[in-house]
Protein backbone atom coordinates (compact mmCIF):
# COMPACT_ATOMS: atom_id res chain seq x y z
CA UNK A 1 0.00 0.00 0.00
CA UNK A 2 2.29 2.95 -0.91
CA UNK A 3 -0.24 5.11 -2.55
CA UNK A 4 -1.87 8.22 -0.63
CA UNK A 5 -5.31 8.01 0.36
CA UNK A 6 -7.80 10.54 0.97
CA UNK A 7 -9.36 11.30 4.16
CA UNK A 8 -11.17 13.59 6.31
CA UNK A 9 -12.05 13.92 9.97
CA UNK A 10 -15.66 15.14 11.38
CA UNK A 11 -17.75 14.71 14.42
CA UNK A 12 -21.19 14.97 15.58
CA UNK A 13 -21.40 16.20 19.14
CA UNK A 14 -17.57 15.77 19.61
CA UNK A 15 -18.63 11.82 18.33
CA UNK A 16 -15.72 11.79 15.88
CA UNK A 17 -14.68 10.10 12.64
CA UNK A 18 -12.15 9.00 9.76
CA UNK A 19 -14.13 9.64 6.82
CA UNK A 20 -12.39 7.37 4.01
CA UNK A 21 -14.31 8.40 0.76
CA UNK A 22 -14.03 5.04 -1.95
CA UNK A 23 -16.99 5.42 -4.06
CA UNK A 24 -15.74 2.40 -6.20
CA UNK A 25 -14.88 0.40 -2.80
CA UNK A 26 -11.11 -0.21 -3.95
CA UNK A 27 -9.66 0.05 -0.47
CA UNK A 28 -9.03 -2.72 1.51
CA UNK A 29 -10.03 -1.74 5.18
CA UNK A 30 -9.41 -4.80 7.32
CA UNK A 31 -10.23 -4.26 11.00
CA UNK A 32 -5.84 -3.70 11.64
CA UNK A 33 -6.37 -1.17 9.52
CA UNK A 34 -9.22 0.75 10.51
CA UNK A 35 -7.85 0.40 13.77
CA UNK A 36 -4.82 1.78 13.27
CA UNK A 37 -6.29 4.81 11.27
CA UNK A 38 -8.58 5.34 14.52
CA UNK A 39 -5.69 4.83 17.01
CA UNK A 40 -5.10 8.56 18.66
CA UNK A 41 -1.60 8.53 19.41
CA UNK A 42 -0.24 6.34 16.05
CA UNK A 43 -2.81 7.38 13.88
CA UNK A 44 -5.77 10.23 12.63
CA UNK A 45 -7.60 9.38 15.82
CA UNK A 46 -11.39 8.48 15.98
CA UNK A 47 -14.23 6.11 17.29
CA UNK A 48 -15.06 5.00 14.46
CA UNK A 49 -14.57 4.85 10.28
CA UNK A 50 -16.86 6.06 7.59
CA UNK A 51 -16.31 4.10 4.77
CA UNK A 52 -18.20 6.05 2.12
CA UNK A 53 -18.95 3.64 -0.95
CA UNK A 54 -21.55 3.81 -3.59
CA UNK A 55 -24.16 1.13 -2.60
CA UNK A 56 -24.15 -0.08 -6.26
CA UNK A 57 -20.43 -0.86 -5.50
CA UNK A 58 -20.84 -2.73 -2.45
CA UNK A 59 -22.02 -6.72 -1.30
CA UNK A 60 -23.56 -5.70 1.43
CA UNK A 61 -25.25 -2.56 -0.08
CA UNK A 62 -26.05 -3.36 -3.52
CA UNK A 63 -30.01 -4.51 -2.75
CA UNK A 64 -30.64 -0.83 -1.44
CA UNK A 65 -29.02 0.97 -4.37
CA UNK A 66 -32.49 1.47 -5.93
CA UNK A 67 -33.68 3.39 -2.88
CA UNK A 68 -29.96 5.13 -1.99
CA UNK A 69 -26.87 5.79 -4.17
CA UNK A 70 -24.38 5.92 -0.94
CA UNK A 71 -23.56 3.07 1.82
CA UNK A 72 -22.14 4.19 4.94
CA UNK A 73 -19.83 1.15 5.49
CA UNK A 74 -19.11 1.65 9.41
CA UNK A 75 -16.61 0.41 11.52
CA UNK A 76 -15.78 0.77 15.02
CA UNK A 77 -12.50 2.33 16.17
CA UNK A 78 -11.16 -0.90 16.85
CA UNK A 79 -12.10 -2.31 13.32
CA UNK A 80 -15.49 -4.59 13.93
CA UNK A 81 -18.39 -3.86 11.98
CA UNK A 82 -21.34 -2.15 13.21
CA UNK A 83 -24.97 -2.14 12.01
CA UNK A 84 -25.72 2.01 12.75
CA UNK A 85 -24.25 4.87 13.86
CA UNK A 86 -26.28 7.95 14.48
CA UNK A 87 -24.32 10.69 14.71
CA UNK A 88 -21.76 9.12 12.32
CA UNK A 89 -24.88 9.11 9.76
CA UNK A 90 -25.14 13.05 10.28
CA UNK A 91 -21.32 13.63 9.69
CA UNK A 92 -21.37 11.09 6.63
CA UNK A 93 -24.46 13.62 5.17
CA UNK A 94 -21.96 16.42 5.71
CA UNK A 95 -19.52 14.50 3.59
CA UNK A 96 -21.74 14.17 0.67
CA UNK A 97 -22.47 17.81 0.73
CA UNK A 98 -19.25 18.83 1.14
CA UNK A 99 -18.46 16.93 -1.45
CA UNK A 100 -21.20 17.93 -4.17
CA UNK A 101 -23.11 14.84 -4.14
CA UNK A 102 -26.13 16.19 -2.80
CA UNK A 103 -27.31 19.03 -1.68
CA UNK A 104 -29.79 21.21 1.52
CA UNK A 105 -32.92 18.89 1.99
CA UNK A 106 -33.37 15.09 2.16
CA UNK A 107 -30.83 12.43 1.18
CA UNK A 108 -31.17 8.18 1.28
CA UNK A 109 -28.21 6.90 3.28
CA UNK A 110 -28.10 2.85 3.23
CA UNK A 111 -26.50 1.27 6.16
CA UNK A 112 -26.23 -1.75 7.95
CA UNK A 113 -29.12 -1.11 9.87
CA UNK A 114 -31.28 -0.22 6.69
CA UNK A 115 -32.06 3.34 4.61
CA UNK A 116 -31.77 5.87 6.55
CA UNK A 117 -33.59 9.28 5.66
CA UNK A 118 -31.47 12.27 6.15
CA UNK A 119 -32.36 16.29 6.17
CA UNK A 120 -29.80 19.05 5.85
CA UNK A 121 -31.18 21.80 7.28
CA UNK A 122 -29.95 25.40 6.03
CA UNK A 123 -29.54 26.40 9.42
CA UNK A 124 -26.59 23.55 9.61
CA UNK A 125 -28.41 20.96 11.65
CA UNK A 126 -28.69 17.38 10.24
CA UNK A 127 -32.13 15.10 11.06
CA UNK A 128 -31.81 11.95 10.42
CA UNK A 129 -34.33 9.40 10.40
CA UNK A 130 -33.30 6.84 12.27
CA UNK A 131 -36.13 4.38 12.48
CA UNK A 132 -38.28 2.58 15.11
CA UNK A 133 -37.11 1.34 18.60
CA UNK A 134 -37.84 -2.32 19.40
CA UNK A 135 -37.85 -3.30 23.44
CA UNK A 136 -36.70 -7.01 23.96
CA UNK A 137 -38.72 -8.36 26.39
CA UNK A 138 -36.60 -9.65 29.94
CA UNK A 139 -34.94 -8.57 32.31
CA UNK A 140 -31.31 -6.73 32.16
CA UNK A 141 -28.88 -5.68 34.81
CA UNK A 142 -25.37 -3.81 34.20
CA UNK A 143 -23.35 -3.08 36.89
CA UNK A 144 -20.24 -0.78 37.39
CA UNK A 145 -18.01 -2.22 40.89
CA UNK A 146 -20.34 -3.12 43.42
CA UNK A 147 -23.73 -1.10 41.65
CA UNK A 148 -25.63 -2.30 39.84
CA UNK A 149 -28.86 -1.54 38.07
CA UNK A 150 -31.75 -2.46 36.45
CA UNK A 151 -32.09 -1.44 32.39
CA UNK A 152 -34.18 -1.23 30.11
CA UNK A 153 -33.05 -3.17 26.46
CA UNK A 154 -33.63 -1.18 23.57
CA UNK A 155 -32.66 -2.07 19.86
CA UNK A 156 -32.23 0.89 17.69
CA UNK A 157 -30.67 -1.74 14.76
CA UNK A 158 -28.11 -2.47 17.02
CA UNK A 159 -28.36 -3.14 20.63
CA UNK A 160 -28.42 -0.91 24.12
CA UNK A 161 -28.81 -1.17 27.94
CA UNK A 162 -30.24 1.94 29.20
CA UNK A 163 -29.72 2.30 32.98
CA UNK A 164 -31.09 5.04 34.87
CA UNK A 165 -28.78 6.44 37.88
CA UNK A 166 -28.95 8.64 40.09
CA UNK A 167 -25.69 10.31 39.35
CA UNK A 168 -23.85 9.99 35.62
CA UNK A 169 -20.22 9.52 38.50
CA UNK A 170 -21.37 6.42 39.34
CA UNK A 171 -20.91 5.05 35.48
CA UNK A 172 -17.22 4.96 36.61
CA UNK A 173 -14.30 5.57 34.22
CA UNK A 174 -15.96 3.36 31.52
CA UNK A 175 -12.63 1.95 30.20
CA UNK A 176 -14.38 -1.07 30.47
CA UNK A 177 -17.65 -2.53 28.84
CA UNK A 178 -19.57 -2.52 32.09
CA UNK A 179 -20.63 -6.28 32.65
CA UNK A 180 -24.65 -7.20 32.52
CA UNK A 181 -26.78 -9.96 32.96
CA UNK A 182 -27.77 -12.31 31.38
CA UNK A 183 -25.30 -13.28 28.91
CA UNK A 184 -27.93 -14.48 26.44
CA UNK A 185 -29.56 -10.85 26.01
CA UNK A 186 -26.08 -9.35 24.26
CA UNK A 187 -24.67 -12.38 22.55
CA UNK A 188 -22.61 -9.80 20.03
CA UNK A 189 -22.04 -7.09 23.06
CA UNK A 190 -24.12 -3.91 23.88
CA UNK A 191 -24.10 -0.26 24.36
CA UNK A 192 -24.48 0.85 28.11
CA UNK A 193 -25.95 4.10 28.66
CA UNK A 194 -26.38 5.49 31.96
CA UNK A 195 -28.90 8.46 32.50
CA UNK A 196 -29.79 10.89 34.80
CA UNK A 197 -32.66 13.46 34.59
CA UNK A 198 -31.98 17.22 34.00
CA UNK A 199 -35.85 18.23 33.95
CA UNK A 200 -38.63 17.75 32.50
CA UNK A 201 -38.32 15.73 29.08
CA UNK A 202 -34.40 16.32 29.60
CA UNK A 203 -32.17 13.84 30.42
CA UNK A 204 -28.21 13.69 30.24
CA UNK A 205 -26.24 10.65 29.41
CA UNK A 206 -22.57 9.00 29.46
CA UNK A 207 -21.82 5.59 27.24
CA UNK A 208 -19.61 2.85 26.63
CA UNK A 209 -20.23 2.10 23.28
CA UNK A 210 -18.90 -1.59 22.32
CA UNK A 211 -15.89 -1.31 20.55
CA UNK A 212 -15.10 2.09 21.25
CA UNK A 213 -15.27 2.86 25.00
CA UNK A 214 -16.91 5.54 26.03
CA UNK A 215 -17.45 8.06 23.70
CA UNK A 216 -18.68 11.92 23.62
CA UNK A 217 -21.81 11.01 22.52
CA UNK A 218 -23.66 7.98 20.64
CA UNK A 219 -26.76 9.00 18.11
CA UNK A 220 -28.34 5.29 18.74
CA UNK A 221 -27.82 5.61 22.02
CA UNK A 222 -29.23 8.74 22.36
CA UNK A 223 -32.26 7.30 21.15
CA UNK A 224 -32.54 4.07 23.04
CA UNK A 225 -32.27 6.87 25.85
CA UNK A 226 -34.83 8.87 24.79
CA UNK A 227 -37.54 5.94 24.10
CA UNK A 228 -36.34 4.10 27.61
CA UNK A 229 -37.35 7.83 29.45
CA UNK A 230 -40.33 7.96 27.40
CA UNK A 231 -41.75 4.68 28.38
CA UNK A 232 -40.34 5.34 32.59
CA UNK A 233 -42.58 8.58 32.22
CA UNK A 234 -45.63 6.88 30.48
CA UNK A 235 -45.36 8.89 27.33
CA UNK A 236 -46.05 5.80 24.72
CA UNK A 237 -46.54 8.14 21.34
CA UNK A 238 -48.37 4.78 20.09
CA UNK A 239 -51.12 5.05 22.61
CA UNK A 240 -51.44 9.08 23.05
CA UNK A 241 -51.09 9.68 19.41
CA UNK A 242 -48.98 12.33 20.00
CA UNK A 243 -44.89 13.08 19.45
CA UNK A 244 -42.96 13.06 22.49
CA UNK A 245 -39.65 15.06 22.26
CA UNK A 246 -36.41 14.34 24.32
CA UNK A 247 -33.43 16.61 25.02
CA UNK A 248 -30.37 14.66 25.75
CA UNK A 249 -27.55 16.13 26.68
CA UNK A 250 -24.09 13.91 26.21
CA UNK A 251 -20.50 14.84 26.84
CA UNK A 252 -20.08 16.83 23.65
CA UNK A 253 -23.25 18.52 23.24
CA UNK A 254 -26.73 18.36 22.94
CA UNK A 255 -29.45 16.14 20.72
CA UNK A 256 -33.30 16.34 20.00
CA UNK A 257 -35.04 12.86 20.16
CA UNK A 258 -38.56 12.76 18.17
CA UNK A 259 -40.60 9.90 18.63
CA UNK A 260 -43.70 10.38 16.30
CA UNK A 261 -47.07 8.23 16.99
CA UNK A 262 -46.19 5.74 14.18
CA UNK A 263 -42.91 5.25 15.71
CA UNK A 264 -40.82 6.78 13.56
CA UNK A 265 -37.67 8.89 15.56
CA UNK A 266 -35.91 11.28 14.11
CA UNK A 267 -32.56 12.62 15.90
CA UNK A 268 -31.42 16.01 15.00
CA UNK A 269 -28.04 17.50 15.99
CA UNK A 270 -24.81 19.09 14.29
CA UNK A 271 -22.28 17.36 12.40
CA UNK A 272 -19.03 18.95 11.32
CA UNK A 273 -16.25 18.01 9.12
CA UNK A 274 -12.53 19.61 10.60
CA UNK A 275 -10.38 18.47 8.59
CA UNK A 276 -9.13 16.69 5.48
CA UNK A 277 -5.74 15.30 3.97
CA UNK A 278 -3.98 11.97 2.66
CA UNK A 279 -2.47 9.07 4.56
CA UNK A 280 0.59 7.92 3.92
CA UNK A 281 0.16 4.27 2.44
CA UNK A 282 3.82 3.30 3.72
CA UNK A 283 3.07 4.13 7.12
CA UNK A 284 -0.15 2.78 6.91
CA UNK A 285 1.56 -0.26 6.12
CA UNK A 286 4.05 -0.58 8.52
CA UNK A 287 1.22 0.37 11.12
CA UNK A 288 -0.48 -2.98 10.45
CA UNK A 289 2.20 -5.25 10.38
Amino acid sequence: MSTRIAFLKGHGTENDFVIVPDPENAIDLPPATVAALCDRRAGMGGDGLLHVVRSAAHPEAREMAAEAEWFMDYRNGDGSIAEMCGNGVRVFARYLQRAGHVTEGDVAVATRGGVKTVHIAKDGDITVGMGRARLPEGDVTVSVGERSWPAVNVNMGNPHAVAFVADLAHAGDLYEAPPFRPASAYPTGVNVEFVADRGPRHVAMRVHERGAGETRSCGTGACAVAVAAARRDGADPAVTGTPVTYTVDVPGGRLLITERPDGEIEMTGPAVIVAEGEIDGEWLAEAVR
